[in-house]
């Protein structure tokens, strides 16, 4: 489609990195990183990286789809639009219009954003249109909206590089954010005077660049801020010219903060570190607090964010070079989403459902036949709506809820008793797919064209470089198909350009101060073209403003921003009895969500290729369960199966499990099936950080991994992982059955005449078999009692292999071959294949003190630099072995 490289924007996280993507041939690409883009100057993480392997066509949705008597086949677009639109017409017609939802992603474009919710809000006439944002920001949303009257984020990235003081609070930003901490570590080796403050109750790889680490007990987090309010009331911090001017309420809000000497107590802390970090605070007028997902994910987490705002609001430290509160981004788009009007409790353009002035503002634009008369169903809500019957049509887009939600098994029931299930994805076997009654197969990173805005509020450019795939459209294509197949008019664009046009102006529409004033307007951007829209580059709104706040101007009626009162209380789920654990969830540092693009990547798998649960020793050992094997993690509300890791950040009566793996990955590790639905009263962002568990043993009779060029069916097998590498799909299997040759034939497809190797000793409960077809190995099997099996990495390599030599048969069993170096040992370095064994032997061999060294000799660090915080950990480690 292009031959020269075409610059546009990552699709993972919020920081939106710029990328330069060179089409190589197929499917395939070559990825770098922009050195013009604003966000990233040429940064790339890990996942960024390994974009190139992740644009093949396997797996993907391709054509609609209906289903038929239960099972699925393939349909035309008209007839797949024809039946969405019958359908929904007549739901609506019989049971009004909140019978029919909306659930969307922040992976969306703001342009098909624009169009679900115009679709919903102004001409089905329901606000039941929710995103899968409501998950990660909707805490920040209504924090800033309660504070400034409007979701702002005040700052920009360069006051991290600033700023004196960074508190990262609830962000694990080395595996989340990592350009974004590259720069932050980057500004650190710059200014050595740069401290940094890190508020987490896990140890976790950001907390290496950390002076200091404040390990809070969950959920707690409130009390930490009152407590820093009252301090620098008490300490004379109050920034008076500041906040006489521009704000009110700081009497209730100082009311409600409470004595700060109890806050050590309420959080679990040694007073002398809180006393510090209070002190360190106050000393540093330059500080920057950054909040992320640990923050948010809260049935408090509302109340979290306007706690630390009280703070910067207190002593003026806002809006100005290296100042201010700063909400880490989950998505590449959801801020883009809140611009539209993405929340079920809000409307486009930053205008709000409740106030009726703001609802004939929007219908006015639109000149739609209605408009949404009151807030939605949030994502919690809308799924129960879905199971008792009251919502009989959901269309989903470009998310897996049946993955992602909490309570994730209610999901599953809500959509197999559900009317109509509408699915737009990029793939056609997922978690949430399985339900549809209609496919409806979507554009995909480098096919699709529009604009994202990140956690800066800085909009960028996606743009294609791939030719659509199948019969594959923009869900704005498809969004305007159905809308106009139901008699709606207003849904004949022309291009994404129109439609952002269209936003453009209706961020200006009537945003004056005598009228609808509010910050967020796109004014310079209105009335391009599509040789504009295509040259557009990364731009800031308002337009021509980095910093916002600095001289008030709030969006709070009278331009004055609000301290909000912010009385603390703990998690609604407190551990104890038959489930004493508190369950912690999140990313990590090579995956995404729930893997349906990072999980192609044979790169982004080797750091965690299985699901694991991180105990601290005391637990597992009160619970009966040993680092390695695997144990059952249960709460009241599902279960799941993971292995039992030591990462040694966890604090006793904790549990962290990631939460990447889902129904095609695993045989049973969907941790939001656990996860307790409770949420924010405010934002309605569910508890993900605090659900209480207990572990146990999975027993399994042996342990075991395949090898294989060919999907298997594991059906049988108690417990298996799907890892996908380089040739080779990978499975780490846990059974009971009995096992022999002639079953380990029956799993590999092997028939009598195969070529097949195998070894067997029963007393020792070992197996190990090979399958070679045409001189090249097909597939390898190796099982033991024991969960310490031999390496994967060289029995990978002879996938590449186009024939097995004599040496390569003769060793295939051993599982090593004859002259081959030290066992590399879990990739520490993606972007390069590095493993900890082969790190921690460079730093003892060569005697390397720092990760600049480590990174000379083994390259390890060298590239994006996600990895550097572990190789620091490997370090101290070995250091400390030494002493």
């Amino acid at each position: 489609m292009h031959l020269q490289p075409v610059r546009t924007t990552c699709p993972y996280c919020g920081v939106g990195c710029g990328v330069k993507a060179t089409p190589a041939g197929g499917a395939g690409a070559l990825i770098e990183g922009d050195v013009l883009h604003p966000a990233s100057r040429g940064r790339l993480c890990v996942k960024g990286s390994a974009l190139g392997e992740t644009l093949g066509l396997e797996g993907r949705l391709l054509h609609p789809a209906i289903r038929e008597g239960g099972k699925l086949r393939q349909a035309s677009w008209d007839e797949a639009l024809d039946s969405v639109a019958g359908k929904l017409s007549a739901i609506i017609a019989e049971h009004g219009p909140d019978a029919v939802a909306l659930y969307v992603s922040g992976q969306l474009l703001t342009e098909d954003y624009y169009i679900a919710n115009k679709f919903m809000k102004g001409y089905v006439g329901s606000a039941n249109i929710d995103t899968n944002s409501r998950l990660c920001m909707s805490s920040a949303v209504a924090g800033h909206k309660r504070a400034f009257g409007e979701d702002v984020v005040p700052g920009c990235y360069e006051d991290f590089e600033l700023a004196d003081l960074i508190v990262l609070v609830g962000s694990n930003a080395a595996w989340c954010h990592p350009t974004l901490f590259q720069r932050i570590a980057k500004a650190r080796e710059t200014r050595p005077g740069l401290r940094i403050v890190v508020v987490d109750p896990r140890r976790t790889a950001t907390c290496e660049l950390a002076d200091l680490h404040l390990p809070v007990k969950p959920g707690t987090d409130v009390w930490l801020f009152n407590g820093l309010l009252s301090y620098l009331a008490q300490h004379g911090l109050t920034d008076k010219a500041y906040v006489e001017a521009h704000t009110e309420g700081l009497d209730g809000a100082l009311a409600a903060a409470g004595d700060p000497e109890l806050a050590a107590v309420a959080c679990g802390l040694d007073p002398a570190l809180v006393r510090e970090f209070y002190a360190l605070f106050a000393a540093t007028s330059r500080t920057v607090t950054a909040f992320s997902m640990g923050v948010n994910q809260s049935t408090s987490g509302t109340d979290k964010v306007n706690s630390i705002i009280n703070c910067h609001l207190l002593t003026g430290r806002i809006g100005q070079p290296g100042m201010g509160p700063f909400s880490l981004t989950g998505q590449p788009n959801a801020m883009g989403g809140r611009e539209v009007g993405g929340l079920a409790n809000m409307l486009a353009a930053h205008l709000d459902i409740d106030n009726p002035a703001h609802r004939e503002a929007v219908r006015s634009f639109w000149d739609s036949p209605r408009i949404a008369a009151r807030q939605g169903l949030k994502a919690v809500d809308l799924f129960r709506a879905v199971e008792e019957g009251k919502v009989k049509a959901v269309w989903i887009m470009a998310t897996n809820p049946v993955v992602s939600l909490p309570d994730a098994d209610q999901v599953r029931r809500a959509l197999d008793a559900c009317e109509l299930v509408v699915v737009s994805d990029v793939a056609g076997d997922t978690d949430t797919a399985a339900h549809a009654d209609v496919l409806l197969p979507a554009l995909a990173w480098g096919e699709k064209d529009g604009t994202v805005t990140n956690s800066e509020r800085c909009i960028s450019r996606q743009r294609a470089f791939l030719p659509a795939p199948g019969e594959a459209r923009a869900d704005w294509q498809a969004l305007c198909g159905v809308a106009q197949r139901m008699g709606y008019a207003g849904f004949d664009y022309l291009g994404a350009h129109e439609i952002f046009d269209e936003h453009a102006r209706l961020s200006v529409w009537r945003n004056e101060a005598d009228q609808l004033p509010r910050a967020f307007r796109l004014d310079p951007l209105v009335g391009m073209d599509r040789s504009a829209y295509d040259a557009l580059e990364p731009v800031q709104w308002p337009l021509g403003t980095v910093r916002m706040f600095s001289e008030g101007g709030f969006s709070h009626p009278g331009g004055r921003a609000r301290f909000v009162p912010t009385a603390p209380r703990l998690p609604r789920n407190a551990p104890g009895g038959e489930f004493p654990l508190a369950l912690n969830t999140g990313r990590l540092r090579d995956q995404w969500h729930t893997m349906t693009r990072t999980g192609k990547s044979p790169r982004l798998a080797g750091h965690a290729p299985e699901p694991f649960v991180d105990l601290h020793p005391h637990d597992a050992l009160l619970a009966g369960v040993r680092e390695g094997e695997l144990a059952r993690v249960t709460s009241q509300w599902g279960a799941m199966v993971a292995r039992v890791a030591h990462g040694g950040g966890i604090a006793r009566g904790s549990a962290f499990v990631p939460i990447h793996w889902n129904g095609q990955t695993a045989s049973d590790a969907r941790v939001g099936a656990l996860v307790n639905p409770e949420v924010d009263p405010v934002s309605g962002e569910p508890e993900f950080k605090h659900t209480p568990v207990r572990v146990e043993p999975f027993g399994v009779a042996w342990h075991g991994f395949i090898l294989s060029r060919e999907e298997l069916g594991l059906e049988r097998i108690a417990n298996w992982t799907r890892v996908r590498g380089s040739g080779f799909v990978r499975y780490e299997l846990g059974g009971r059955e009995p096992v022999s040759p002639a079953w380990a034939r029956a799993l590999l497809n092997a028939d009598e005449d195969a070529d097949w190797i195998d070894y067997e000793d029963k007393a020792e409960g070992m197996l190990r078999a090979a399958l070679v077809v045409d001189g090249r190995l097909q597939a390898c099997l190796f099982v033991s009692r024991r969960p310490d099996l031999p390496s994967r990495a060289w029995l990978g390599g002879l996938f590449a292999l186009e024939q097995l030599g004599a040496l390569e048969r003769a060793t295939l069993l051993a599982a090593r071959a004859p002259r081959q170096g030290p066992d590399p040992g879990p990739t520490v370095c993606s972007c390069f294949g590095v493993g900890r064994n082969t790190i921690v032997l460079a730093i003892r061999d060569k005697d390397l003190k720092t990760s600049g060294e480590v990174t000379a000799c083994v390259r390890a660090g060298g590239n994006c630099g996600s990895c550097v915080p572990e190789i620091r950990k490997l370090l101290e480690e070995v250091r400390c072995a030494e002493t």
